[in-house]
């Protein structure tokens, strides 16, 4: 099912996500349906929180082709769709300025400076503790949508001057909520 993905000024986006304690048929539904919502929205990730869910969960699914090569070869082995529940980011390493957008934010990006590489640990749909290690855009997602779960938005990644910028944008959004 899609589900309708909430824009910036929906005070939820602000909320800090509540850990999943065990892994059921609902939260596996709940996996799914934000699946379908991201494809249709044409992301590449999704937080609860967007679709208006306060579980620590979160979906990441970047294409291959979206990668630089040498980010595919270090991704090769991390299979998509991910499912990230309870995700937390245990390491980082390097910095990447890159053009940033957000499903919750349409039609706003701004250049966003992140980890180059993290290692984040989750547990998978079956209850297994996991860790990865990405890189490039995937490491970006991961962070983004790890901020979305401790109510992080893109808007306080943004210099004073970026966030000027789309001023006018924004309050139209908050309008809309």
């Amino acid at each position: 099912m899609i589900l309708p993905v909430v824009t910036y000024g929906n005070e939820i986006l602000r909320q800090k996500a509540v850990p999943i304690a065990q892994i059921t048929d609902e939260i596996r539904q709940l996996a799914s349906d934000m699946l379908e919502s991201m494809y249709a929205a044409k992301g590449v990730g999704l937080a609860a929180e967007q679709v208006g869910r306060t579980e620590s969960i979160c979906v990441i699914d970047v294409p291959r082709e979206a990668e630089k090569e040498e980010c595919r070869d270090f991704n090769a082995e991390i299979a998509m769709p991910l499912v990230l529940i309870n995700p937390e980011i245990i390491e980082t390493e390097g910095s990447q300025r890159n053009e940033e957008g957000c499903l919750s934010f349409p039609e706003i990006g701004a250049p966003i400076t992140r980890a180059d590489t993290v290692a984040v640990t989750y547990l998978d749909l079956e209850g297994r503790r996991q860790t990865i290690k990405a890189r490039g855009l995937l490491s970006r997602a991961i962070q983004h949508e790890t901020d979305h779960l401790n109510g992080v938005l893109l808007v306080d990644r943004m210099s004073p001057m970026q966030k000027l910028s789309v001023a006018g944008q924004l309050k139209r959004l908050q309008k809309k909520s």
